[in-house]
């Protein structure tokens, strides 16, 4: 686990938060990854709307997985396929009336955020990758339009850096590193 360097205090969750490429050959049980889904499950969304749903499969599950895998980006595919579990998180962009939840990205957002802070506090990390064929997923798991593919997440224990190849050893590896909050924050108004 690679703890992030903060320059102000945070949360251990936080600070442990970490998305390896390595993962170990571990599964996940059942219950545990209800855990995660749990907490996902109660971030806070706009009217109470819960726009988010996730299509999952275990490694085990090898027909089910293998889908996840191969909607992946070559790049992504050499290490995902390792992790105990590939999830396809979704964001349902209309409310049941039709109108559009302009929301929709960013309450799925805060899902993933709680589900993957939860998979922390269980001693499992995750890999979110927006490196994927998103047509490709409608096609394969027959979406309806007002469903979007927003990202897919590995999820497992970590396992042994050494065990990737080129590129992904040396990005496993290098230090973690984020824009400074002077960088991000801005009291008033954006600067010139």
């Amino acid at each position: 686990m690679k703890t992030a360097p903060t320059t102000y205090p945070v949360h251990e969750l936080i600070k442990n938060r970490w998305s390896p490429r390595s993962f170990s050959p571990q599964p996940i049980a059942p219950e545990t990854l209800s855990q995660v889904f749990e907490a996902a499950a109660w971030a806070a969304s706009a009217m109470n709307e819960q726009p988010w749903r996730y299509i999952y499969a275990h490694r085990a599950d090898t027909a089910d997985f293998q889908k996840l895998v191969d909607i992946l980006m070559p790049g992504n595919q050499p290490w995902a396929k390792n992790a105990a579990v590939l999830i396809l998180s979704l964001a349902k962009t209309q409310y049941d009336n039709g109108t559009p939840n302009g929301a929709a990205l960013h309450d799925l957002g805060l899902a993933n955020g709680n589900l993957i802070l939860e998979a922390t506090a269980l001693g499992l990390h995750g890999h979110f990758m927006g490196g994927f064929e998103r047509d490709k997923a409608k096609e394969v798991f027959q979406l309806p339009d007002n469903l979007q593919p927003a990202v897919m997440i590995a999820l497992g224990y970590q396992g042994e850096a050494e065990l990737l190849e080129e590129p992904f050893l040396s990005r496993e590896k290098a230090p973690r590193q984020r824009k400074s909050v002077a960088e991000i924050a801005f009291e008033g108004q954006l600067p010139e």
